[in-house]
């Protein structure tokens, strides 16, 4: 989940697109071209390139390799910092984010680039009533593979405590382990102390009770809470944690949005699609064309 807090792909309007291709010298096309918008590409992707699939399924072949390695060494945890003392003797668990890590949403990224609408949380939680979220490859064979070996699994979502009811009716549709009071599926606002989409008070209360062996998201937020700063600071999180990615940590691949959006153009969402695109094209690193 990718962190439902940075869920805003731009609305892609007319005015911006043109924006984009005077700052970038392309001409417009004829006035019937469908509108620009820039989260097309990453939604098609998502939805249609085996590309994804495949390598979400990879990661997920990955995750129960890693799995094996985590039961047979009673020190491995992937709560650095955050697990209990003691944990070395606790019952063994993975944390998995649900948003673009257990659950596709794709349809509804689909629909903001249809529509030329950006993210809110009113239409947001109107999807989440449908209970049509999808599964993303490969998930639901780790969730099995994990269970098989006595396992438990804790869903840590930033969907909110009042979609938590049409959540959990959406996973059990899909087939995935669920208890049926929720309590393995920790949603921002459930507690007092779960208001905020930092989700390490909610890793917490899962590695106060569980060795937790991987934890698996799409974002830099289901890792740590160091995920809003500047593109430069981001990458020195990335490094501080480099030994923990492919072990502990699985990253799942997500293009639609995320930290890394908001990242650049300073978490500034009130920006204009135009201000927010030109940020970006002023921080991509280009060839300077042939000489």
């Amino acid at each position: 989940m990718s962190d439902i807090m940075h869920r805003r792909p731009l609305a892609g309007l007319v005015a911006a697109g043109l924006f984009a291709m005077a700052a970038t010298g392309i001409a417009p096309a004829n006035a019937a071209d469908p509108a620009p918008n820039d989260g097309l590409n990453a939604t098609y992707w998502t939805q249609n390139a085996v590309e994804f699939k495949a390598n979400a399924y990879g990661l997920y072949m990955l995750a129960q390799l890693r799995l094996d390695q985590a039961l047979a060494d009673k020190s491995w945890t992937a709560l650095p910092g955050e697990q209990a003392a003691g944990y070395e003797s606790l019952p063994t668990a993975v944390i998995l984010d649900l948003d673009e890590t257990v659950m596709d949403n794709s349809g509804y990224q689909a629909w903001t680039v249809k529509s030329g609408q950006g993210f809110s949380s009113k239409t947001w939680t109107a999807y989440v009533n449908t209970e049509t979220s999808g599964a993303i490859p490969g998930s639901m064979e780790f969730i099995k593979y994990a269970q098989s070996k006595g396992v438990a699994i804790f869903y840590v979502s930033n969907r909110k405590d009042i979609e938590e009811k049409a959540t959990i009716a959406n996973l059990k549709a899909l087939g995935y382990p669920v208890a049926d009071d929720g309590s393995d599926v920790l949603v921002r606002g459930e507690k007092e102390e779960w208001k905020k989409s930092a989700k390490s008070p909610r890793r917490s209360a899962v590695g106060a009770t569980h060795r937790v062996l991987l934890n698996i998201g799409d974002n830099l937020g289901d890792f740590t809470d160091e995920s809003d700063g500047t593109p430069e600071e981001r990458a020195a999180v990335y490094k501080k944690h480099q030994d923990m990615w492919g072990k502990q940590w699985i990253m799942i691949a997500n293009p639609t949005y995320g930290s890394w959006e908001g990242a650049s153009f300073g978490f500034n969402w009130k920006a204009s699609d135009g201000e927010k695109r030109q940020m970006k094209l002023d921080k991509l690193k280009a060839w300077k064309g042939p000489e």
